[in-house]
């Protein structure tokens, strides 16, 4: 009995060991499983929001080409011209990229178990009919073969229940026949139906071209201003001139080879001498000569043109949700472009830039364009505190006279600062950043043209008016010390944001501040040296302009098949008696004459014909416009050769008005 007794005293210890481990190991790889279960939920809602990330921006850049029907349904008033309209214009790589962008959309989409609104072989079938494709606008050029566009997006199949056909070829530039961007075969430029001179054989080897800005209520955009560089002929900024996109000159790149633009201007390319604009007796066209409704289509093609132009650069462009900002609805500081601009139109209509800012670009030229560090040295925080208080609260009646040039500089980095989207906009900062990854300064400069034709009509203009302010400064100098690399470094952190603050950085942050506050400052050189060039519409997106207004028109008003080919045959008839007469009626229907029928040769000009109408108003400046057609609204240079205009769309109507 008493031997027996330690065994079995000793049981009970050894069973709650073993209980205790037993509990402690499952407790164990319970947490180790719920930590396993709560990592693999992490992971997926970090694969979810990635994937709603990529469908936001992919939707995003759809709508911002004017396919927002692909992705969305828009009612009458907001919807944008039908997606087959802006398809039937595009050229072979341009409607590439909007295959490749639809494609991704709708993978995104099935990743997220969710049925595409349309396939992208839906979007892009094969016409049934060649006679149902647009035809381009009337012109005489030889160049430019229509195989280069593309021609078999004309339909969208609405019903997703059809049978899908057969996905088209798409044939890129490089896989032509014919290489035109050949460095051993220079572009040949025939712009115009009737221009038989080559711009090397006429225009002077130092031809100057200017850009001026009024910093008053009353903002115009006329020239004024001239340049002092002496630029070789060779610099001439001719890609301007050409029918082909950017995205097709540079086909040579997907090769590893190098285009002719490249070619051409070697051992010139320097950021700093600027590109000689193109005489506008060549017909080129600012943005804002044209119609609201142009803007918007110009823009869907610009935004398309873009993405393929950098794509074939091999350049790749990420954009990021914007931050959320603090916005106001009253006063000047972090208050919207357009709300500004709205309340000073009440007291300037028509005023395109917000008074306050022309306000502070007047004080500067007035008195700080040979103050030595002006932009550079800043003023007193506590004064420009005060100032701003000031502004906010009472800005017409606000004391200008007592405000100094370092003030007015601190004022005005501020208002560009706190600017709620900045002047550049959240949607277009980072592929301005990506423009760093162009190796030619030609190349960049034509990506920052095709970003500066998509910002917003009050971004463009306040960006506008600001950098001809900032050659200004460039200009003194010799006075004021401020190189054109000292006002780009000084302004570049004013429009570009930079994300590394605070003041525990590391060394590779730090590094990274540095190359970003560089980046940013070669644009901002690029910008103030080629800004001639930045609002000028290239001859191609023109006329990819008139063909989509030429297909809008066709497809508002229904057009049968037959009644196309009818109209067609009647146009042409009417079109070739009408050029061998070469007559347009002008109608002025604020002058004593209101009409008038003139007889157009290859040198009458814009200008030749106002003068032939007698203006009641005379403090207004008179234009004459070009209106309808297969355009909306133009405004003419007055030195533009009307003959030209004329056999590009022999159906537009003439008007001269202020």
């Amino acid at each position: 009995m008493l031997s027996s007794s330690p065994s079995t005293s000793s049981a009970p210890p050894q069973t709650v060991t073993t209980d205790l481990h037993h509990v402690t190991m499952e407790t164990y790889w319970r947490e180790v499983r719920s930590i396993e279960e709560e990592k693999e939920e992490e992971e997926e809602e970090e694969e979810e929001r990635k994937s709603m990330d990529e469908v936001e921006l992919e939707e995003a850049w759809l709508k911002e080409a004017g396919l927002s029907s692909l992705v969305t349904t828009l009612s009458s008033e907001e919807a944008p011209p039908p997606a087959e309209v802006l398809l039937s214009t595009l050229t072979h790589q341009q409607a590439a990229t909007v295959r490749r962008r639809l494609d991704n959309y709708n993978e995104t989409l099935k990743t997220r178990n969710k049925q595409p609104i349309r396939d992208v072989r839906d979007v892009f079938t094969e016409p049934d009919d060649d006679s149902e494709r647009c035809p381009s606008p009337p012109s005489h050029r030889a160049e430019s073969p229509p195989s280069r566009y593309h021609t078999t997006t004309k339909t969208i199949r609405r019903n997703a229940h059809r049978v899908r056909p057969t996905l088209p070829t798409f044939v890129f530039e490089d896989q032509l026949p014919e290489n035109p961007s050949s460095p051993t075969h220079p572009p040949t430029h025939t712009h115009s139906p009737t221009r038989t001179n080559s711009p090397t054989q006429t225009h002077s080897p130092t031809y100057t071209h200017s850009l001026t800005h009024t910093h008053s209520p009353t903002h115009t955009h006329f020239p004024t201003h001239t340049h002092s560089h002496s630029v070789s002929w060779s610099r001439q900024a001719d890609w301007l001139l050409r029918e082909s996109p950017y995205s097709e000159g540079v086909a040579e790149h997907k090769r590893g080879g190098t285009c002719w633009d490249c070619l051409h201007f070697h051992g010139s390319d320097s950021g700093d001498l600027p590109f000689v604009p193109v005489p506008p007796t060549q017909g080129l066209v600012s943005a804002d000569d044209l119609s609201s409704c142009d803007l918007t289509r110009l823009g869907f093609i610009s935004h398309i043109e873009l993405s393929t132009f950098l794509l074939a650069l091999g350049v790749q462009t990420k954009r990021h949700r914007p931050p959320r900002r603090r916005t106001r609805d009253s006063g000047v500081f972090a208050v919207p472009l357009n709300s500004l601009l709205e309340n000073d139109r009440k007291k300037f209509p028509g005023v395109k830039v917000p008074v306050v800012f022309q306000k502070l670009l007047c004080t500067l030229e007035q008195t700080g364009l040979q103050t030595e560090g002006i932009l550079r040295v800043p003023g007193s925080a506590a004064r420009l505190k005060c100032l701003r208080r000031e502004l906010d609260r009472c800005c017409g009646e606000f004391d200008w006279s007592a405000v100094r040039q370092v003030e007015a500089a601190g004022l005005l980095k501020l208002f560009i600062r706190e600017l709620p989207t900045p002047l550049l906009t959240h949607t277009h900062l980072s592929t301005y950043r990506s423009v760093l990854g162009v190796s030619s300064v030609v190349h960049q400069v034509q990506a920052l043209q095709l970003l500066s034709l998509l910002l917003p009509e009050a971004n463009r203009e306040t960006l506008r008016a600001l950098l001809v302010f900032l050659r200004k400064v460039v200009s003194h100098q010799d006075q004021n010390r401020m190189s054109l690399w000292n006002v780009s470094m000084v302004m570049a952190p004013n429009l570009f944001t930079y994300t590394h603050r605070g003041n525990k950085r590391s060394i590779a942050k730090q590094r990274e501040e540095m190359e970003e506050a560089v980046g940013g400052a070669h644009l901002v050189r690029l910008m103030i040296t080629h800004q001639d060039l930045l609002w000028t519409v290239p001859s191609f997106l023109l006329t990819q302009v008139r063909q989509m207004n030429q297909a809008s028109n066709q497809k508002q008003f229904g057009l049968t098949k037959a009644t196309r080919r009818l109209l067609r045959r009647k146009n042409d008839r009417n079109q070739i008696t009408e050029l061998c007469a070469g007559v347009i009626r002008v109608h002025a229907p604020l002058h004593t004459k209101v009409s008038m029928a003139i007889q157009l040769d290859g040198q009458m000009r814009a200008k030749d014909v106002i003068t032939r109408f007698e203006c009641d108003n005379s403090s207004s400046v008179q234009h004459l416009y070009e209106v309808g057609g297969n355009i909306c609204e133009r405004r003419l240079h007055p030195d533009v050769v009307l003959l030209d205009v004329y056999r590009v769309n022999p159906h537009c109507d003439w008007l001269i008005k202020p």
